[in-house]
């Protein structure tokens, strides 16, 4: 290698070495060329095929991991971001790139991070085909790195979802989230760390454990669980609750003039909300428009197959709860308390 490369900061052997390592973790020795290939023959869908991109970083939640010196799990929420984001357009995820910039090659926290993309792509169920990491010295700090993603699924086209099938009455199934997933961590920051100095040690008793266990929650995905559904048509609209919560995310799956009603209390939130929002003083509405309230992904159903979508989330063994529903109004979220009789 160049010694007057490596002088400047930039180590090509520990990069060989993360190349080596990623084939090993993957399973894929073509990994390392100068493209990733898929075989379209392994999709198996017929008919009109689309293909349904999508890309996505970690956001903020890295300096967490960075904080903590635990990297095993980031790379499950990279995943997860992107492959929820193609699930709830109504396709199957096929395969999966990343790219890692960062300002020194640790060699044992580049596996540690690529183990993590891996196991996310296990659960997926997508392959992983390729990638990039870039070592940059002067761009991030010695610890630093940032991480982002791309997914590619395939659907027939007559099979995607639109907000145009929803429907008054539809219902709103909620699939609950394992905790704040990887969004709104700039606020979550601010709040534990810049207005009250907690460290990642805190242990909390209503979370009965401390903030890193608590903040490093890998992101949940659902493509196993929900792909049954799509293959029996069975969903009118789906929502991946993201950056912009869940007022923001459902209303994206919902046509003019509809709206989607949650019943607060008919599912139960993580404790680390009710906690950020006491401590930050927030109010409902930065809380709705920021984090997920603890579902992580929003089905809208209708009526006559709500019985069918249940008994196949119970066979998958997903937990779910019936959130709301669909009415006609121009707002196209909105919260009302629980009724009791």
């Amino acid at each position: 290698m160049s010694d007057a490369y490596k002088a400047a900061g930039v180590d090509l052997n520990a990069g060989y070495e993360v190349l080596k390592a990623v084939q090993q973790l993957s399973g894929n020795a073509q990994i390392g060329g100068f493209g990733g290939a898929f075989p379209l023959s392994d999709a198996a869908v017929a008919n009109e095929p689309v293909l349904v991109a999508g890309t996505d970083g970690v956001g903020t939640k890295l300096l967490i991991a960075i904080a903590a010196n635990q990297h095993t799990t980031i790379g499950i929420d990279l995943v997860a971001m992107c492959v929820n984001d193609i699930l709830a357009q109504g396709a199957r995820p096929q395969f999966f790139l990343d790219y890692l910039g960062l300002g020194h090659t640790n060699p044992q926290q580049v596996k540690a991070i690529l183990q993590g993309v891996v196991q996310g792509c296990e659960q997926a169920g997508v392959q992983l085909i390729g990638g990039e990491t870039a070592e940059m010295p002067d761009m991030y700090g010695a610890k630093h790195y940032d991480l982002a993603g791309f997914a590619v699924g395939i659907a027939n086209r007559a099979d995607l979802l639109a907000p145009t099938a929803v429907q008054a009455g539809d219902i709103l199934i909620g699939l609950p989230s394992n905790g704040l997933h990887a969004n709104g961590f700039s606020l979550v920051r601010d709040i534990l760390f810049k207005q009250h100095a907690f460290k990642l040690d805190q242990v909390f008793e209503v979370l009965g454990h401390d903030l890193q266990t608590e903040l490093l929650r890998p992101t949940q995905i659902y493509v196993n669980q929900v792909l049954p559904l799509l293959q029996q048509n069975l969903i009118a609209s789906m929502a991946h609750i993201t950056g912009g919560g869940l007022i923001e995310n459902v209303a994206r799956a919902l046509p003019p003039k509809l709206s989607a009603v949650f019943e607060m209390g008919s599912w139960p939130v993580p404790p680390i909300m009710p906690l950020l929002a006491e401590l930050g003083q927030l109010t409902p509405t930065d809380v709705r428009s920021t984090f997920n309230l603890g579902l992580g992904l929003v089905l809208i159903v209708h009526p006559a197959q709500l019985a069918a979508v249940q008994t196949i989330l119970t066979h998958q063994n997903q937990p779910y709860y019936q959130v709301g529903q669909v009415t006609v109004a121009d707002q196209p979220v909105q919260f009302q308390e629980a009724s009791h009789v």
